[in-house]
């Protein structure tokens, strides 16, 4: 588990430190391999997801200056990008695109396109009527990329863009998307 975990990280693939043991940043690791690669996400190293990581899938960043956060909806990819580089990458779940009511109002769950930057943060919880995020960096109205427990390898948030807690943490600690950083979803 150790190499697989070394080889992942070495890619850009975030799981933290590597430490031999399969645990949920080990599995956000490989459902982001898996939707580089275009293999079906199931979080599990089997012969496909296994040539991938050897062969060295990697998604291919859009932006060619400056650091920038991609997030590329189709694949369900989060990418750290410096100048064109790719720096990490992460799992995410953005909008599911069902129809939803809050307050009286319906919308479809949709996260918003375009290019964005970050322009407020909360270092802690917001509960808000449509749950919980974890130290949120907003980007767009109340979209947010944000920390969670559940973290699927598909769209399901109400339109935020979703990581793990650990991966949140990580992003804070290491200053990654501070005020003022270029958001880019397509």
């Amino acid at each position: 588990m150790l190499a697989i975990q070394e080889r992942l990280s070495t890619l850009g693939y975030w799981l933290g430190a590597p430490d031999g043991s399969f645990g949920d940043s080990t599995e956000q690791a490989v459902y982001a391999l898996q939707k580089a690669a275009g293999i079906s996400p199931d979080g599990v190293v089997g012969p496909q997801t296994a040539a991938a990581l050897a062969s060295g899938v990697v998604p291919h960043p859009r932006s060619t200056a400056g650091h920038v956060i991609e997030v590329d909806l189709e694949q369900g990819l989060l990418l750290f990008v410096t100048n064109g580089k790719l720096d990490d990458v992460l799992n995410t779940s953005t909008g599911g695109g069902y129809a939803y009511t809050d307050g009286g109002v319906t919308s479809v769950a949709n996260t918003p396109r375009g290019t964005f930057s970050i322009f407020r943060q909360v270092d802690g919880m917001v509960v808000d009527s449509l749950g919980e995020l974890w130290r949120p960096k907003y980007f767009s109205s109340g979209f947010a990329i944000h920390g969670d427990a559940s973290v699927p390898p598909s769209p399901v948030s109400h339109g935020c863009v979703r990581v793990s807690n650990e991966a949140i943490d990580w992003i804070w600690a290491t200053d990654l998307a501070p005020i003022g950083t270029t958001v880019w979803v397509y």
